[in-house]
């Protein structure tokens, strides 16, 4: 096999220094072309709907649950590259997009958060039924790996009965501190976006918080205390972060899970990785795996600049594949 191939271990690139360098170089240069695929919808317990993104397979073969992060659309950088793995191995694939974030967005009031987990309860929900003989898989990116392990720790041992394994990337676990730890020119980009689709809610829903509070916001923190805390019923946002932190559920997982986390992450301290590695040590269904480098959503590898090489799809789809087999 070739070196550059290996799907075992992690090279970092060596042309790519710096955890900052390493989040971004995905995101500017790296192909992010879908597989064959179809839109759908599903109707939400209340009222609203969501968008999702299917690859096919045969109906009897496994399948993917795909969650994205913060902010994702369907030209993420990771999104791509996940389908085309499922697909490569014979999946079927559903990419939840979180209200919000997909075309045209979510018509109820409240938006996606970190620690939203009805609407991935009700697509898993509607993909058991419709494929009763299948086994499901599930991984999810940044936000959306919060979000999965939140709702993998809430669902306990039921979880276990249809998902056969799950992967978390740069998850982050404790939101506070990672709110408090990120970069500005991640938070600027990051506000930004989330006050354009704020302030069209707001046309939609009056009142539901406060506009010149929004207009203020500059950071993430700013934007949770303002809007997601108050839309989504949270006493602000220290209170929806120590809710919705995934390492307060990791001790209930119940599936075979993976958490694949860069120490140098830029969106989290690397002392609340040492703490989920003491939880997981407890958990004899969660495996850890934290290189030193990596950034965020990141993993770049391979010897030559020229031929970059993109290690996280590749480990999500080998453990998930070990999964299956047992």
């Amino acid at each position: 096999m070739n070196e550059d191939d290996r799907e075992d271990t992690y090279q970092p690139a060596w042309w790519v220094p710096g955890p900052n360098l390493r989040t971004l170089w995905p995101f500017f240069f790296r192909d992010r072309r879908l597989p064959p695929h179809t839109r759908w919808e599903l109707e939400m317990p209340d009222g609203d709907r969501v968008e999702l993104y299917r690859v096919q397979a045969d109906p009897r073969a496994p399948r993917l649950i795909l969650l994205h992060g913060l902010e994702g659309s369907l030209q993420s950088h990771y999104l791509g590259p996940m389908l085309a793995e499922a697909s490569r191995a014979g999946w079927g694939a559903d990419l939840l997009m979180f209200g919000g974030c997909g075309t045209p967005p979510n018509r109820a009031k409240r938006f996606y958060h970190s620690g939203e987990t009805s609407d991935i309860h009700a697509v898993a929900e509607h993909l058991y039924a419709e494929f009763p003989s299948a086994r499901f898989v599930a991984a999810g990116y940044s936000l959306g790996a919060n979000v999965l392990l939140k709702w993998l720790g809430e669902q306990g041992q039921r979880a276990s009965a249809r998902i056969a394994g799950a992967v978390a990337v740069s998850t982050p676990f404790d939101l506070a501190r990672g709110a408090r730890h990120i970069p500005r020119i991640y938070d600027r980009r990051f506000v930004k976006s989330l006050r354009a689709k704020a302030l069209a809610k707001l046309a939609l829903h009056p009142g539901a918080f406060d506009e010149a509070r929004l207009r203020a916001a500059r950071t993430i923190w700013d934007f949770d205390d303002t809007v997601t805390a108050p839309v989504h019923g949270f006493g602000g946002a220290s209170d929806y972060y120590a809710r919705s932190s995934s390492i307060h559920f990791l001790s209930a997982v119940r599936v075979p899970t993976l958490l694949l986390s860069a120490r140098d992450d830029p969106f989290l301290p690397e002392e609340v990785l040492a703490e989920v590695e003491q939880v997981a040590r407890g958990n004899p269904f969660i495996t850890t795996e934290f290189p030193a480098v990596g950034g965020h959503v990141g993993f770049v590898s391979g010897r030559r600049p020229w031929r970059p090489q993109y290690w996280a799809e590749r480990r999500v789809r080998q453990f998930l594949e070990v999964c299956l087999r047992a």
